[in-house]
């Protein structure tokens, strides 16, 4: 009988990092200022964690792309959601001011940002584990 996911597949190690970033940018975003980080670290260190999160999602959804091709997915995602910062609707800056809707949409438009995500997304492109899997001898 076949595993679904299997503790050394590229998928397990890519759900397991996905798990590791998100928990790393709720910490930097809850206790940053409390360990004395820069607001800058805080900030877009968090932004380049958002873009990993969303490069380890559509890992997730689309694995048979090419590490490269989920990196263009995951930027054109990223950017999209920066953009959309820009509409603005009384129902959806009420769900801005939200713990949920500033974390997933954010509340204010940063070019800065993107830059971030950027980061983010080549960092968790670099560490894919499905580059590191393909790479390895059998």
């Amino acid at each position: 009988m076949r595993k679904i996911i299997q503790a050394r597949s590229p998928q397990f190690l890519r759900l397991a990092a996905l798990f590791l970033v998100v928990v790393l940018g709720l910490v930097l975003r809850r206790f940053g200022y409390a360990a004395d980080l820069p607001f800058t670290v805080i900030k877009y260190g968090g932004s380049a964690l958002w873009g990993a999160m969303v490069y380890l999602l559509v890992a997730l959804f689309v694995a048979r792309l090419l590490p490269a091709a989920i990196a263009v997915t995951a930027l054109f995602i990223a950017i999209s959601v920066e953009l959309f910062r820009l509409y603005h609707t009384p129902w959806l800056d009420a769900f801005r001011l939200t713990t949920a809707g500033a974390l997933l949409l954010g509340r204010v438009f940063s070019l800065w940002n993107m830059l971030a995500y950027a980061i983010g997304i080549a960092a968790a492109c670099a560490f894919d584990p499905a580059r590191w899997t393909a790479l390895r001898p059998r």
